[in-house]
């Protein structure tokens, strides 16, 4: 319906001019038509090959500054985009617009719908002359993209794609971890080889070729047993780099994945973990080691970073580095949804086949659990919250050491305090004083501090209060603000 996409057009507005004005992938404001008819068949392009499609917000300036359209302008911009969908792309693409009250200043929406038959190009040029959105602005498509788009429009995953080709049965066995497999599913081995293989082909990790097999992407990635033996297979693999200090100009030590990322999964976390530094602390007069990070939240952050890559980007890989002061976990490709919404919202999956697959050999939580989890037990530790980062073409999240409260700058507190405020929203629980000097371990003589803190996160724009209608500050509790 349409109504629908005015919402998310109005949310993504909305995301896109706080805590800072910026342009987002699925938006682009304009105050005003280019003269020029490629450039607009340009933005059109990239936001019909953008999954989701995307939306241009016309009355909005370069600094996110409204500046309001006249009728006039209105039905001038709209007939003109309307041209431009029709007659100068390959395929004709149906536009929609609307024009809606925001801060009191009408904005028009252009709302521009994912097209089926990707790439969107140019007419009159060729597949290259495609584009898409990256960091907020229009680019065109790599020559690896427009390959990458054709074979995702024709409904061949990455992941059902061949990564090697006319291998013998026995082959199959020497390339991949059949045994994890079952064991992992907790499965009987077959007593055949014939078994072994079409239970093999029924998860698509094979799939038959006359009388040998081609091993997919999804097999080889999962359960090979040397990612190096799949040529274009082995960027994919996971490297762990350990430095020695807060930057990266001592690495003392690299390590690059060599089994599949379910085979390996268990052996990947403990070599993580077995890096990490410790703190010791006394329970009932005995002293043991306890890891600085959770070892749950470093499992769901790696788990989000293999299910969530980008599968397509060619010569990256999921990077895993360990500092003296915190992990960054980084995965090729931007984040299908807003960073600020990793807490609550059910993740957008590049790769479903792989996701499924995961999730069904528990090395992932259900949908969306995950990073509830890995935040959970960050705030158990009363570590500095996790910090999401949306790159252009990555995604980061970073973990960071102990640190006190008082060595705290504005934006961890910010941080800690909006993220405290979605767990507990997602949770049915309150978020008020009392529970935000738990998660900081404020003591309750210092009630100021935690007012402070809550005050500074509602000034982001991030939170709010449940009942803008209660003057009560003693009763207050507070909620995201995306509700």
């Amino acid at each position: 319906m349409m109504n629908d996409w005015i919402d998310v057009a109005v949310l993504l507005l909305k995301n896109s001019l706080k805590p800072l004005p910026q342009e987002l992938n699925e938006l682009d404001w304009k105050t005003n038509l280019s003269d020029k008819s490629e450039r607009l068949a340009q933005h059109i392009s990239a936001f019909a090959n953008c999954k989701g499609g995307g939306f241009l917000a016309f009355g909005i300036n370069n600094e996110g500054v409204s500046k309001p359209l006249t009728k006039v302008e209105v039905d001038d911009i709209v007939k003109k985009i309307g041209n431009v969908a029709r007659h100068n792309l390959a395929q004709p693409i149906g536009v929609d617009h609307a024009v809606i009250d925001f801060n009191n200043d009408p904005i028009l929406f252009i709302h521009i719908p994912e097209h089926l038959e990707k790439p969107v190009y140019l007419r009159g040029g060729d597949l290259f002359d495609s584009y898409k959105r990256s960091a907020g602005q229009t680019v065109k498509l790599s020559k690896h993209e427009v390959g990458q788009l054709l074979a995702t429009s024709s409904g061949f995953d990455f992941e059902d794609q061949i990564a090697m080709a006319n291998v013998g049965g026995d082959e199959v066995f020497t390339l991949l971890d059949y045994d994890s497999y079952f064991t992992l599913q907790e499965k009987r081995l077959p007593e055949t080889t014939k078994g072994i293989l079409n239970i093999l082909a029924n998860d698509g990790l094979i799939r038959k070729s006359h009388e040998l097999w081609d091993i997919t992407n999804l097999g080889a990635l999962m359960f090979t047993k040397d990612m190096q033996k799949f040529k274009d297979l082995r960027r994919k693999a996971v490297r762990v780099v350990v430095y020695s200090g807060d930057s990266r100009v001592n690495a003392v030590k690299e390590q690059v994945g060599v089994k599949g990322y379910a085979s390996g999964f268990e052996g990947l976390v403990s070599y993580i973990m077995d890096q990490l530094p410790s703190n010791e602390v006394i329970e009932t007069a005995l002293r043991r080691k306890v890891k600085m990070y959770p070892e749950v939240a470093v499992r769901e952050f790696v788990a989000n970073a293999l299910i969530h890559q980008d599968l397509t980007i060619r010569g990256a890989g999921i990077m895993i580095e360990i500092f003296n002061d915190r992990i960054e976990i980084t995965n090729p490709g931007s984040p299908l949804v807003d960073t600020n919404r990793f807490i609550d919202a059910a993740p957008k999956s590049r790769n479903e086949i792989l996701a499924s697959i995961m999730r069904r050999l528990n090395i992932c939580e259900e949908r969306g659990s995950g990073v509830d989890r890995a935040v959970q037990s960050i705030e158990d530790y009363q570590l500095p919250a996790p910090k999401f980062i949306k790159g252009d073409g990555y995604t980061r999240v970073i973990m960071y050491a102990p640190t006190q409260l008082t060595r705290m700058n504005n934006e961890d507190r910010i941080r800690a305090c909006y993220q405290h405020t979605c767990l507990h929203y997602v949770n049915n629980q309150p978020v008020n004083n009392q529970s935000v000097r738990k998660r900081f371990n404020i003591s309750k003589n210092n009630v100021s501090f935690a007012s402070k803190i809550i005050a500074e996160t509602i000034d982001s724009g991030l939170i709010k209060s449940s009942d803008p209608e209660s003057a009560s500050k003693k009763y207050a509790s507070y909620v995201p603000f995306w509700t």
